[in-house]
């Protein structure tokens, strides 16, 4: 049985990322500074080979992907299980501006995101039922080959949430995905995962700089404390 190798990427940086609001089914383009993350993303990763391109169809995943993609010539597939959480009614709200709206709805998805979502929202569980079938089928097809694959901040974390045996209701904020980060996964089969790299953003942090930067809210009211 030959390694399969996952380059787990999220997309690059949106204005409403930007702004702290709710955009998971949102089609929010790149901002300039995720269209440059983006591009020194493909710049680092010229020279890997890689078997596939694949994202999310919404347009900031694929155009994260397609950036990469161009040193090596290669088209990027859409896969719709790939998207984003959906936030229901929430989207395009602050944080601030749903608490306000809809305390009770927060509340209950403060405490459980994964199996509780807001009017007309998904919860992790299910964005965990589609997801994981899809990233499972693109590793048995390219077995012992390296493929890339763009998502999203909260699907991307509850990939990794299952795939390591974390407690999905706690991976708001035991867990963090930087825009355009990197995330590495080897596969020994569909039953063997193991997480080699994680969040990583050096290809555009400044020069000489070691450490990643300290959480910041992201949505998440644990970490917006001072």
């Amino acid at each position: 049985m030959r390694t399969t190798r996952v380059l787990l990427v999220r997309h690059g940086a949106t204005v409403l990322s930007a702004e702290d609001r709710f955009a998971g089914e949102t089609d929010a383009a790149l901002s300039e500074a995720g269209v440059e993350q983006a591009r020194l993303l493909g710049v680092r990763l010229a020279t890997e080979e890689i078997a596939a391109f694949v994202a999310s169809p919404l347009s900031r995943a694929m155009e994260t992907a397609r950036r990469i993609a161009a040193p090596h010539g290669a088209p990027v597939a859409a896969e719709a299980a790939l998207r984003e959480i959906s936030h229901g009614r929430w989207e395009g709200q602050s944080r601030a501006e749903v608490e306000a709206l809809f305390p009770d709805e927060y509340a209950r998805w403060e405490r459980d995101p994964f199996t509780f979502a807001p009017e007309g929202g998904e919860t992790g569980l299910a964005v965990t039922a589609r997801a994981l079938p899809a990233l499972l089928a693109l590793v048995a097809s390219h077995e012992g080959r390296q493929i890339l694959i763009v998502s999203h901040k909260a699907t991307i974390r509850l990939l990794l949430s299952s795939l390591l045996g974390f407690d999905p209701r706690s991976y708001r904020d035991r867990l963090d995905q930087s825009p355009a980060a990197l995330n590495v996964l080897d596969f020994r089969g569909l039953e063997n995962a193991r997480l080699c790299l994680f969040n990583d953003t050096s290809h555009y942090r400044p020069a000489g700089a070691r450490l990643p930067d300290a959480p910041a809210p992201r949505l998440s009211k644990r970490w917006s404390a001072p």
